[in-house]
This record gives structure tokens, C-alpha cells and sequence, in this order.
């Protein structure tokens, strides 16, 4: 595709199209690949009604993750999650949730009026943070819930907690209930030994991958993958047009269609100079005292997320953030209140690790264990529905300050960004627990998103009787 762009733009064609910039470098400049910036025209094919060039790069990404149908997106995964789970689902139905889900989700169950039935990561304390779902539990809520119509859940999580989706993906179809994986952060897996399986390879139905997360493709770009008979590809098709734009951008799908010829061609050298990049950091960081890296080389867990804890330390994760950007520059994925993410991919150079190890080694010899540290722990209980999400919509409301609402209904999301994950979600009674997590992540720094108003203000309420 990439080459096909610099012919054609490298020609006489004058475009009397879209867009508007007209490819005018001596106007605008070359700083930007305004060259390349073209739309659906003549001969380069339609995204929503692929049968040319872009079915081509549909056909390679099929390729490189051995699945029926791939499709390209260029609103980020978040429009793959919408459009998925609108076409798994009508409007009404219920589906089987992991309450650790991106907003995204949310927005989908919403948008489409679902019904939602919660199930709870499991949690480490170690690390005080959420992992996998239980198979066991997905078993049970589908043996309780019969009318439920789709499996919704996020692997490998932010933190690259990978939930056995084989296992998942057979229980829920003994019930006849397809399987939806907001893959987001696994783009790279399947594509090595050394990774956990990517997810539709397992027996997931669909599944959406983050492709410019882990992978050398450009920002917003990412990827749809179905495997199975119980998708229906029209009706996708369908959904696809409504959440993804109808001008798609070819220097994204030209960053993707370079990205799946790399792979196609190198991944087994470049996932063998990246695997062994990790494990000589790994070992360098193994002895620290203070700091504790996470490390467990097994099928559910993505090591190339570097999850950096800092419990028992004088120092929150959001401080050890904040040292390595000034003082070391290095920039981190994200921070919490107790650990740090460092996203690592097949592009990471060996220089850009030893920085890490070194920095983190030497960050460790300044610090005091404190086993007396306040963490407020991330295992929060699901708070009661009372009104399904779509519902809240038409709801009158007031702003209420924190400590007045406890035991009213939210009309609002609350979650800290990253990772997107709500706290409290319109519709549900908030109690105690979710106004102290609320409080504590304030303390802590911790970035809070809502949807209506800023936080220090209160919170929208249900002012209607029920």
C-alpha cells in the first residue's frame, strides 16, 4: 500500500478531492506526510466494502494471526470494541462482564442497553493489583444466568495478566454464548513462543488488538480478528460503518500494512532479540531490595509489561514515576499508587533497557522499607445496580459533594485514567468503600475521570425518586 501511495502521489493526477490540504507541501510544508494523506479515490479501494489493495492488507494480517477474518481499524480499538459487541448482541440482552474492562465497554453496554452481570478479576496482594478471570467463575455465572447472550472480558489486562481463554472460550460455549476479548495491550501475542497465545487462537469468538500498543505501527491503529461461526460478518460489516470513519486515513493503514510485512518476514528474529533484551533485564533488576519487580514466565502472564511495585518502600509508584522522568528521563506507560508499568515492545533497544535496569537499581539503594505503608487496596467489591447503565440517561440529577452521597445512585463513571477502569458506574448505589477508594486515590495523586463533573466538585446523582 505504502508503495502504491508514492507512485500515485509522486505522479501529475491533480486531486480535485478531499482532502482539503491537496498534498500543497509548498504551502504547508514537508514536516508533515501531507503527501501521502489521501482518501477513497480511484483504484485505492473502500475500507467498509474492502476488495482490492485493502483486502490485501486484510489477507496478511489473516496470515500472520491464522484466523478467518481481519479487519482493519483506524479509530483505535476503541471502535472494534463498540462494533463488536454491538453485533454479538441485540439491543436488551444480557452479557457476562469483567468488571476490570475499559470504559469503552461501558459505552458499548450502554449504547446497545445491555444488562450487565459483573464478575471480579482475582487480586494479588503482593502487587495489589487485579489478574485473571477464574474459568470456574465464568462457569457459575453462566449456569445462574441463562439468558446470557455474550462473554465480555479483557486479556491480557494493562498490567498483561493473561485469563485462560482456551478454558473460558470452551465453558461458554458449551452454553452456546460467544466470547469477546478487548485484547487491546496483545497484539504481540501468538506471534512468538516466548508470549501467551493470542486469543482467538484459543477459541475466542472475536477479538480486537491494540496494534499500535506493542506493535511498530502508527497511533490508532489496530485490528479486528474473528474466528468462529457464531459471528455474524455482515451484521460486523454493519456496525464496523457505524463507529468507524468513512475517510479513513491511508498513512494509518499504510503503517499497518508495513507492520504485518515486518512480521510476516522477521518476527521470529526480532521477537528472539527482544525476548533475550527482556531477560537480561529481568536479571539485572532480580536482586533489588526495596523494589520488586513482577516476573512470572508462564502462559498467563505477558513479561513484556514491567510491572515495577513499589509496596513497603518510602515512596508511592506515582514518586518513582515522577524520579525517572527527571531525573533518569525516562517516561513510564503509567503510575498507581503502589506500582508502575513500563510497556516494552520489539522495537525497544538494548541501550533502553540497561537505562531501566540502571536507574531502577540505583533508585533502590536510596530507599527504607516501610511494611507500615497505607495502600488502598485495588480488590474493591462491586458495588449494587440499581439501574442498568442506559437507563440513567433520562434520569434527573444533582451534583452532591463526596461525603452527602453515600447511598444515592450514580449518574456518572468514575475511574482513574490509565488505566480507564470505572470505580462506580451510572446507575449503581455508591457506598462507603467506593467514597474511600475515591478519597485515598485523591491522597495518592491519582488521575480520577468523570464523565460530568470535575471530581473536587462532588458527584451527579439521582435526584428522582425511585
Amino acid at each position: 500500500m505504502f508503495e502504491k501511495l508514492i507512485n500515485y502521489t509522486s505522479g501529475s493526477v491533480y486531486p480535485f478531492h478531499i482532502p482539503g490540504h491537496k498534498r500543497n507541501s509548498e504551502m504547508l510544508g514537508k514536516s508533515l506526510p501531507y503527501n501521502f494523506d489521501i482518501t477513497e479515490i480511484n483504484d485505492f479501494d473502500y475500507l467498509h466494502d474492502a476488495k482490492g489493495i485493502i483486502l490485501e492488507v486484510h489477507r496478511k494480517a489473516e496470515k500472520l494471526y491464522n484466523c478467518k477474518n481481519s479487519f482493519m481499524l483506524v479509530n483505535g480499538s476503541t471502535c472494534g470494541i463498540l462494533a463488536a459487541i454491538r453485533a454479538i448482541t441485540n439491543f436488551g440482552d444480557k452479557v457476562l462482564v469483567a468488571r476490570n474492562c475499559h470504559k469503552s465497554v461501558y459505552n458499548a453496554i450502554e449504547l446497545n442497553g445491555l444488562i450487565p452481570v459483573y464478575i471480579h478479576p482475582e487480586y494479588n496482594g503482593e502487587f495489589n493489583l487485579h489478574t485473571v478471570i477464574d474459568p470456574e467463575n465464568v462457569r457459575k455465572e453462566l449456569s445462574r444466568n441463562k439468558d446470557v447472550k455474550a462473554v465480555i472480558l479483557t486479556s491480557p489486562t494493562y498490567e498483561g495478566f493473561v485469563s485462560d481463554i482456551e478454558e473460558i472460550a470452551r465453558i461458554s460455549h458449551s452454553f452456546n454464548v460467544p466470547v469477546f476479548v478487548d485484547e487491546a495491550h496483545g497484539a504481540h501475542l501468538g506471534l512468538s513462543e516466548y508470549f501467551p497465545q493470542e486469543a482467538v487462537a484459543l477459541g475466542a469468538d472475536i477479538a480486537v488488538l491494540g496494534l499500535h500498543k506493542t506493535l511498530p505501527a502508527l497511533t490508532q491503529c489496530a485490528l479486528l480478528n474473528v474466528n468462529s461461526n457464531l459471528i455474524n460478518i455482515n451484521k460486523l460489516n454493519e456496525q464496523l460503518s457505524v463507529f468507524e470513519t468513512s475517510s479513513p486515513s491511508y498513512i494509518l493503514m499504510s503503517s499497518m500494512d508495513k507492520c504485518f510485512e515486518l512480521l510476516l518476514n522477521d518476527k521470529d528474529k526480532l521477537f528472539n532479540i527482544y525476548y533475550n533484551n527482556l531477560i537480561a533485564f529481568y536479571n539485572e533488576v532480580k536482586n533489588l531490595k526495596h523494589l520488586k519487580v513482577y516476573l512470572k514466565n508462564d502462559v498467563f502472564f505477558d513479561f513484556g509489561k514491567i510491572i515495577i511495585s513499589t509496596l513497603n518502600t518510602n515512596i508511592t509508584g506515582l514518586e518513582l514515576s515522577e524520579i525517572l522522568r527527571n531525573e533518569y528521563n525516562i517516561e513510564l506507560e503509567m503510575s498507581y499508587d503502589s506500582y508502575c508499568i513500563a510497556m516494552t515492545s520489539i522495537c525497544d533497544k538494548q541501550e533502553g533497557f540497561k537505562m531501566l535496569s540502571n536507574a531502577l537499581i540505583r533508585i533502590d539503594k536510596d530507599l527504607i522499607s516501610n511494611k507500615n505503608c497505607k495502600i488502598f487496596k485495588t480488590d474493591l467489591s462491586i458495588p449494587e445496580m440499581k439501574i442498568i447503565p442506559s437507563q440513567t440517561r433520562i434520569m434527573k440529577g444533582e451534583i452532591i459533594s463526596l461525603n452527602n452521597s453515600i447511598g444515592k445512585i450514580s449518574l456518572e463513571y468514575i475511574f482513574a485514567y490509565p488505566p480507564g477502569i470505572p470505580i462506580i458506574i451510572p446507575g449503581e448505589i455508591i457506598s462507603d468503600e467506593v467514597i474511600n477508594k475515591i478519597k485515598n486515590l485523591q491522597k495518592s495523586g491519582i488521575n480520577l475521570k468523570t464523565s460530568n463533573v470535575p471530581i473536587n466538585e462532588g458527584i451527579f446523582i439521582s435526584s428522582d425518586p425511585l
